[in-house]
């Protein structure tokens, strides 16, 4: 069969895309806790703790940075006057209004999470508070995670840290809790009750794939080997979270899925952000630490992830590569 020149550039450019191979860390500097969306114009956007800056890039293996917050000088102010800290964004788009849910932290117990509406291209303002921990009384409120269900359209936030992960269900818009919502446990366990932290989930974040709900969990100490990326699924998201063996997440239990040891040059993983398919191969964003850089920065990681045949994701080695 005869193709274009059209054509047969499109096919060039499939095979080059096909072809890339990840070299990590995909961006070298501190880019904790990050998250990912596509924008219309067909790019990809990330952004992190602290909301400062933006990368950008056209096919999610290679990045640039915009040294321009997507979050407004004006909103940045609002937010100041409920905390210091801005940790660990997530950008969500609900009935097509994008949104950015942040953790707005000062302490364990004194802890937020608010939502900023996009009014513009990568320009963000604030809506304001969602739920906070000196109202909730869960520990570390931080870490937010919004999804909708495919089913029945009711919209859900998950998080937590030291104080367990929660849900609780949002309005249909996503911008404020339902009226009267309960608050769920649905994984990990307390600091209390797991003071190494190897219990004690975090960085909660969820993905659909053949009928099963996958959440993707941290554990251990975010700044050293123990750090790592677990799993769990249920078939519905208000349903029982398990692990490969069965075993509850409310529990403490899940399947590891990205690991380090001591030695290791790349240690640390996890706080994953979005999963993206290209070209039929399943991608995965997580910060790590790494033996080339100060202990308190985490640069960003890319890598394969791939799925056995009973549905359980993994990395090829089990490590960052």
């Amino acid at each position: 069969m005869k193709r274009t020149l059209l054509q047969l550039l499109f096919y060039a450019t499939v095979a080059v895309v096909q072809a890339q191979e990840v070299s990590n860390p995909i961006w070298s500097s501190s880019w904790p806790d990050p998250t990912v969306w596509r924008g219309e114009d067909g790019n990809y956007y990330s952004i992190c703790t602290g909301l400062r800056r933006t990368l950008v890039s056209k096919d999610l293996f290679n990045w640039d940075v915009v040294n321009r917050s997507v979050v407004n000088g004006e909103a940045r102010e609002e937010m100041r006057q409920t905390a210091r800290y801005f940790w660990a964004p997530d950008v969500v788009t609900i009935n097509g209004q994008r949104l950015l849910y942040i953790t707005l932290y000062n302490s364990a117990k004194d802890s937020s999470i608010g939502v900023l509406k996009e009014v513009s291209h990568n320009n963000f303002e604030f809506h304001g508070v969602i739920t906070r921990s000196t109202e909730n009384g869960i520990l570390d409120t931080i870490d937010p995670e919004v999804v909708v269900d495919n089913k029945s359209g009711r919209v859900w936030l998950f998080f937590g840290s030291i104080g367990k992960i929660h849900r609780v269900e949002l309005t249909r818009d996503g911008l404020s809790l339902k009226k009267r919502a309960k608050y769920t446990h649905v994984a990990g366990l307390s600091k209390k009750e797991s003071r190494s932290r190897a219990r004690v989930f975090e960085g909660c974040y969820l993905y659909r794939r053949n009928g099963y709900w996958y959440m993707f969990v941290s554990a251990g100490w975010y700044n050293d080997h123990t750090y790592k990326l677990l799993v769990g699924r249920s078939r519905k998201l208000t349903g029982i979270f398990r692990d490969r063996e069965g075993r509850a997440l409310t529990d403490g239990f899940a399947t590891p899925v990205i690991t380090s040891e001591k030695g290791d040059f790349f240690y640390g993983p996890g706080h994953c952000g979005e999963i993206f398919t290209i070209d039929n191969r399943n991608y995965i964003f997580y910060h790590c630490h790494n033996q080339g850089v100060k202990p308190q920065q985490r640069p960003l990681m890319l890598q394969e992830l791939m799925w056995d045949s009973y549905g359980w994701p993994y990395v090829e080695g089990g490590k960052p590569q």
